[in-house]
């Protein structure tokens, strides 16, 4: 069993930046896939960036490409989400995921463990 906790979520202004964290329990986090969805009110979660195992390939969505970098520890167990030069579009729910597939077929669907999800607020 893996249990994944957020961390770093909150109120921004457009422009501005966050870090989110996800510390994951477990003593095989560095064998897996991690990533960050995230889900806007009344939609379906959608896919943000994936980082591999050992962290060499990664992957972004054409909507967060050049403004958020996936970064992982794996002595700290943790996979962290820089965001710069957030949006007020950025607002969502954001969730830390585990995955046992490759970074790049990282889905809802492909996806083991979830976090318990951080809010991300982005003000115009």
């Amino acid at each position: 069993q893996v249990q994944l906790v957020e961390s770093g979520g909150g109120l921004v202004q457009a422009g501005g930046s966050l870090r989110l964290s996800c510390a994951a329990s477990g003593r095989t986090f560095s064998t897996y896939t991690m990533g960050w969805f995230r889900q806007f009110p009344g939609k379906e979660r959608e896919f943000v960036a994936a980082i591999s195992a050992g962290g060499g390939t990664i992957y972004y969505a054409d909507s967060v490409k050049g403004r958020f970098t996936i970064s992982r520890d794996n002595a700290k167990n943790t996979v962290y989400l820089d965001m710069n030069s957030l949006k007020p579009e950025d607002t969502a729910v954001y969730y830390c995921a585990l995955g046992s597939y490759p970074p790049h077929t990282l889905r809802v669907a492909t996806t083991n463990y979830w976090g318990q999800g951080t809010q991300v607020t982005v003000s115009s």
